[in-house]
């Protein structure tokens, strides 16, 4: 059974958002990550680009394939979690801890995202 957080946001593809104002935490899910196994590599945007909802933003990688990672909000890149280029593995670890992907300052809502009930009903 996958960990699934209240108080985030979900998509359906598999990542989460936990607001603080008008920043968002972004990563994948306990699901995702247990789905994608072993993950080894994640491609990351620079701070300062834009994302747009739904969107990809960037790519994760597991031993056996390769996913890409969609922008639960719209807004620009106020950081990246640069410990992930010596250990992407983290992500298998803490997935809504040390394992957060990217930090984004949310420019619209959080329309089409689902809370966690909603997220367990789809997984």
């Amino acid at each position: 059974m996958s960990l699934v957080p209240d108080g985030l946001k979900y998509t359906k593809d598999h990542e989460w958002a936990k607001f603080e104002g008008a920043v968002a935490t972004i990563g994948v899910t306990d699901h995702a990550q247990r789905e994608l196994g072993d993950i080894v590599f994640v491609e990351l945007p620079k701070v300062g680009a834009t994302v747009t909802a739904g969107k990809s933003f960037g790519t994760i990688e597991a031993v056996k394939t390769v996913a890409e990672l969609y922008a639960p909000v719209s807004g620009t890149v106020e950081a990246v979690n640069t410990a992930l280029a010596a250990d992407a593995g983290v992500i298998n670890q803490d997935p809504y801890g040390k394992g957060w992907i990217i930090k984004v300052k949310a420019s619209g809502g959080q329309e089409g995202l689902l809370d966690a009930a909603g997220y367990k009903a789809l997984i």
